[in-house]
């Protein structure tokens, strides 16, 4: 087989990878190099001409005409006989140049040549998409479905790369076939060995804020601005949202009319419930929306431990904290304080760190984290409600309940 059909029988790859036949080229003295220098145990004494127009090349090798039987190198030298085989006028010392056929490399050379021919394609192409995606790391993208594991889902876009979308950045809510469209941010890129690993969330804060983008004009321009995004994947999200114009209500703007612009989004997102906020720099009042929708009486902060006390109406606090304390939870993520919350006129309330030596510490860590610091705050809800919110088991709660009511016996 001469040069041009081997290199003619090489052009799968480059239509298979959509690799111009100049990068082919490139990539194609670099593998003869290297199959010449593992044949020969060198490969400085040969020329390589590459023709990237007519996809052809030309593989010379320069050797020195030495005396019969004075060869040392027969890489690099070659007798007087055979050197006038070549050209007949050739005398000791002379340069000869002698064109190699790839198939006088033998099978092995050849087989070992187009091997690494595929693994250098391979890298090139996995360095090209590897540097696409990382620099759309955080943008929006829709690939297709195509092949559902237990633990994650491979996605395919329209030019034929691998997306993951793993089982813990898809929303609780989320049910797709083979074929689907899904839409989430490119999260991460890195590198698997020479394979390029892209992964896409539907859960991260950044897919909400996109969306955001996408779907409200005043966003997209600019003339909006999210502020924060934080979310609780499939049920619920609080968004601060910012105007450096008067004009403009930012909340208004987003929501829309009847929810009509936010409506996508919720949609999209397995209906997650969404709280729009505006933001202010005025601390306590950018709390007191984040705990929307419940109304704040007063509260109190200390810079130093990024705590706030909030004072409450009874009835007010089970919205500020929220099914499952989701609100409360949220409120602290948007803020960056850890909020309590504690109810306006109740009297002789007690601590339910005052009860340690009596209920264990996990146990009343399980209760505030849901917001429910208090003995009273506990008393006050029903017992199913407690197992509900706390995820706490019945005979727990059983026993919470007797020690706390046995401190508020007459």
């Amino acid at each position: 087989m001469e040069n041009f059909a081997l290199i003619d029988s090489f052009s799968e790859f480059k239509d298979d990878k959509l690799i111009d036949r100049v990068t082919l080229m490139v990539i194609l003295e670099d593998v003869f190099k290297n199959t010449l220098k593992r044949k020969f145990g060198s490969d400085e004494n040969f020329d390589i001409i590459i023709n990237p127009d007519k996809g052809d090349l030309e593989i010379w090798r320069n050797r020195i005409v030495v005396e019969d039987g004075n060869v040392e190198d027969p890489n690099q030298e070659i007798t007087l006989a055979e050197a006038r085989k070549i050209e007949p006028d050739f005398e000791v010392g002379e340069d000869v140049s002698e064109e190699v056929k790839l198939v006088d490399l033998g099978r092995r050379s050849v087989q070992y040549l187009r091997q690494n021919l595929v693994a250098k394609i391979f890298e090139h192409d996995s360095t090209n998409i590897f540097k696409k995606f990382k620099d759309r790391e955080g943008d929006l993208y829709t690939a297709e479905v195509h092949h559902i594991r237990s633990r994650e889902i491979i996605l395919l876009d329209d030019d034929g790369n691998e997306l993951i979308l793993p089982k813990d950045r898809q929303i609780p809510s989320d049910f797709f076939r083979k074929g689907d469209n899904v839409r989430g941010v490119i999260e991460s890129v890195e590198l698997r060995g020479n394979k390029p690993r892209i992964i896409l969330s539907r859960t991260s804060p950044i897919f909400l804020e996109k969306l955001f983008e996408q779907e409200i004009p005043e966003v997209f321009d600019g003339l909006i601005t999210i502020k924060k995004a934080v979310r609780i994947p499939g049920e619920k999200a609080k968004v601060a949202v910012d105007s450096y114009d008067d004009r403009i209500d930012p909340v208004g703007a987003c929501v829309g009319m009847k929810g009509s612009r936010i409506h996508g989004i919720v949609r999209e997102l397995g209906n997650e419930n969404i709280d729009v906020i505006n933001y202010t720099n005025n601390l306590q009042l950018f709390i007191s929306r984040a705990l929307s929708p419940a109304k704040v009486n007063s509260l109190k902060i200390d810079e130093e431990t990024k705590r706030v006390e909030v004072i409450l109406n009874p009835e007010e606090v089970s919205k500020a904290i929220g099914k499952g304390g989701s609100n409360i939870r949220l409120a602290g993520k948007l803020t960056g304080y850890e909020i309590d919350v504690f109810r306006e006129g109740i009297e002789e309330d007690i601590e339910l760190k005052e009860f340690s030596d009596e209920i264990e510490e996990w146990v009343i860590e399980e209760f505030k984290k849901v917001g429910l610091d208090t003995a009273k705050s506990i008393l006050e809800l029903e017992k199913a409600d407690l197992i509900k919110r706390t995820d706490l088991e019945e005979e727990t709660i059983n026993e919470v309940l007797r020690i706390l009511n046995e401190e508020f016996e007459e």
